[in-house]
């Protein structure tokens, strides 16, 4: 299988979104189609061995539009931008040439003289409202008989048959003289309907401006540093990797890289939402788009722009919101089969009230008025407009939601569990105290056999305890036979015993051992044991300490109605002693990975609804077993298969922001979908019964679309929390 993203050109409502997505899966060869009204965008899932990329974009072509592929995207974000202009210059157009039409018509003037024996404001009104219908409004007409070639119908059909409706029986009026023209209503109801889609555009601009500005962020040029110390500006794609690049005060960092030389603070706000500035000294990491702030910097690259922590933060967003929420479905089922219904609706509307009045003015306006106040762009509009604005804002504070379902999923939790190191804790151990249990071992003997074995270790527990002899200027010994069980600790042969070093060892404690143990663990305290064949003669008092903001995080939660839950693979003592800190009553303690997702899955037997927040590696069966995985990254390191929600700074605030974002997006989606139904469903009734001139129903109409988008928009102005 393989996936492709691409936009397509052409769609005006949410009618050719349903079309493009029914000629896409049926291709042969496709095996999921998804496209998005919003964004303008299609996601395929295809099987590459029976059809390839042309044959998508011809499937595309089939129905009447273009595709544009991945490549070019960045010129069609261009050719958008210059068709909202050009909207905007057709809308006020036609507003300016409707505007005399509406006058004269509602006022009655008539001006003097006439021509073929008919009075010159009919002409007036007749040129004036061709003007607007057939140049400015002809992109209607062009859409009805695109479709009409392939017996569909989208928005456009609708439109284009009510103004030509409307046009067409003005014309036979004035030439017969048996009744009276509605020029101002064809002339009104395509300027009205231009003005809308003109809004609307702009306001989708806005609402899916934050990949724009993400993709702005990055550099577009770096000093590169040669072997002899010389420096060269280059653009960042003839960057290589290993290249020494020369960062100055006040510069982006061009690419990911690792500090070679030079201390300073970099702003990475643009990443992880954080406003204080983080600082940077040699062997650090760096990344591209981050703003170097007072030192100046030598850096290696180490990704090219492409594989960047920037170029995966746009990517998800960009997939995140050409994706679709479940509650999205129901939606486009209906706009599927909107535009055949309507048309039935008008026929019938039109006959009945010609039956009942013998009149066809009497029988046209209300089947027009039907024919134009229906809109199913509004419905096409209310989910992917939210999912756009949400999760930009996200990416803007560091919170990267990965798709819609994640937002539907957030807003029904009701329990927050989160993992304790690295996640409410700093995640940087430190030891603490080493204590001897028998006689014979010092401080210092202890703390060198435990080094020399966990030198082969990446756990952060091991990374602790060799810093500590590393510190004290320790000599490490050779380790042979080195074994690693996860959950247990580990152990190898040192100088001709065996040395085994962890949390939990399979020999029982001396009475000394105990006691010490539990004087440690009452404190928060980590207890490593060390072990020399097989006999505990020591133990390693490790902390580590709770984030800053951890405690509040965990007091907001409570005051928005979350219960909270620790879960950790230490021990009880220690868990307990950091959940009484932060204000956690309850505590899951001692569990290994495997654990972990059976506790999460324990909750949601009964009845929870559960978030799990962890670091995205060895807590992600829990991630992925919970009802909504928040994962912790940081950097290069994100965790996105784990998580469906993925923070880009280790604040456990961060947590909360997500949650209180993903309810807010979410009620907003379903805010937007009922105004939209019941728009539909009490509009198109009224204007069958005649309550509804065209003019104003082709208003209502525009305004519909643009009121889900500016509902939407509100998601970037309302406070979190």
């Amino acid at each position: 299988m393989k996936d492709i993203r691409f936009i397509i050109k052409g769609m005006d409502c949410a009618s050719c979104a349903t079309l493009n997505e029914k000629a896409l899966q049926e291709t042969e060869g496709v095996i999921e189609a998804g496209v998005n009204f919003a964004t303008r965008t299609a996601a395929v899932t295809y099987d590459p061995d029976k059809l390839d990329e042309k044959a998508i974009y011809a499937a595309v072509a089939r129905a009447g539009y273009q595709a544009v592929p991945p490549g070019e995207a960045g010129a069609s974000r261009q050719d958008e931008r210059r068709e909202t202009e050009a909207a905007g210059r057709r809308a006020f157009l036609a507003m300016f040439a409707a505007a005399p039409v509406v006058v004269l018509a509602m006022t009655g003037i008539k001006l003097p003289g006439s021509f073929r024996g008919i009075n010159l404001t009919y002409w007036l009104e007749a040129i004036l409202s061709a003007a607007v219908v057939f140049w400015l409004g002809r992109g209607f007409h062009a859409g009805l008989v695109k479709q009409a070639r392939r017996r569909a119908a989208n928005m456009d059909s609708l439109i284009s048959m009510g103004t030509l409706a409307a046009f067409g029986f003005s014309l036979w009026a004035v030439w017969s003289g048996r009744g009276e023209p509605y020029f101002e209503a064809a002339a009104a109801i395509t300027a009205l309907i231009l003005l809308g889609r003109y809004l609307e555009a702009k306001s989708r601009g806005r609402a899916s401006a934050a990949i724009e500005k993400l993709m702005e962020l990055g550099a577009r040029s770096a000093r590169r540093v040669d072997a002899a110390g010389n420096e060269e500006d280059v653009p960042v794609e003839k960057v290589a990797v290993g290249d020494k690049l020369l960062v100055k005060p006040g510069e982006k960092m061009p690419l990911d890289g690792v500090v070679l030389q030079g201390d300073s603070s970099v702003d990475e706000s643009t990443l992880t939402g954080e406003s204080l500035p983080r600082g940077k000294h040699p062997g650090d990491k760096v990344y591209g788009g981050t703003i170097n702030q007072n030192g100046v910097l030598t850096v290696k690259v180490t990704q090219l722009a492409g594989d960047s922590v920037l170029a995966k933060v746009v990517k998800l967003v960009e997939e995140a919101q050409s994706k679709k929420a479940p509650i999205q479905r129901l939606a486009d089922k209906v706009s599927g089969l909107f535009v055949p219904v309507v048309m039935g609706i008008a026929v019938l509307t039109f006959v009945v009230w010609y039956l009942r009045t013998g009149s066809l003015a009497a029988a046209l306006v209300p089947a027009v008025a039907v024919l134009v106040v229906a809109c199913p762009c509004a419905l096409g509009l209310a989910t992917p407009t939210a999912i756009m604005v949400g999760t930009g804002l996200g990416a803007q504070l560091g919170i990267l939601i990965k798709n819609g379902e994640a937002l539907e999923r957030a807003h029904a939790i009701d329990t927050v569990v989160f993992d304790k190191t690295g996640t409410l804790t700093e995640g940087k151990p430190a030891v603490r105290e080493v204590a001897s249990c028998l006689p014979g071992y010092g401080e210092s003997d202890l703390l060198r056999l435990a080094a020399s074995v966990e030198a082969g270790s990446e756990h952060p527990l091991a990374k602790a305890v060799v810093w500590e002899a590393q510190k004290q200027g320790l000599s490490l010994s050779a380790a042979q036979g080195f074994l690693n069980t996860p959950g247990q600790g580990v152990s190898a042969v040192i100088d001709g015993k065996k040395i085994t070093v962890g949390r939990r060892s399979a020999e029982e404690d001396g009475a000394e051992c105990r006691r010490l143990a539990e004087v440690m663990e009452s404190s928060g305290k980590t207890v490593v044991r060390v072990a020399v064949d097989g006999q505990v003669v020591g133990l390693i008092a490790i902390a580590d300490a709770p984030k800053s903001d951890a405690k509040e995080a965990v007091s907001r939660l409570k005051s928005l109605g979350f219960a909270v839950h620790l879960m950790t693979g230490d021990n009880a003592r220690t868990a307990q002693a950091v959940a009484d800190r932060l204000g956690i009553t309850e505590v899951i303690a001692e569990e290994m990975p495997d654990g972990k997702a059976k506790s999460v899955r324990e909750l949601q037997d009964n009845g929870r609804q559960v978030a799990f927040v962890g670091d995205g590696i060895n807590d992600a069966p829990a991630l992925v077993q919970s009802d909504l995985g928040i994962a912790v990254g940081t950097g290069t390191d994100i965790a996105i298969e784990a998580g469906s929600i993925v923070l880009m700074s280790g604040s456990p605030l961060k947590a909360v922001d997500a949650l209180l974002l993903s309810r807010r997006t979410f009620a907003v989606i379903r805010q937007n979908l009922f105004w939209a139904f019941f728009y539909n469903i009490l509009a198109i009734p009224v204007a069958a019964f005649g309550w509804l001139t065209p003019m104003i129903a082709s208003a209502a109409m525009a305004m519909s679309s643009v009121s889900v988008v500016l509902n939407s928009l509100r998601i970037r102005r309302q406070k979190l929390g």
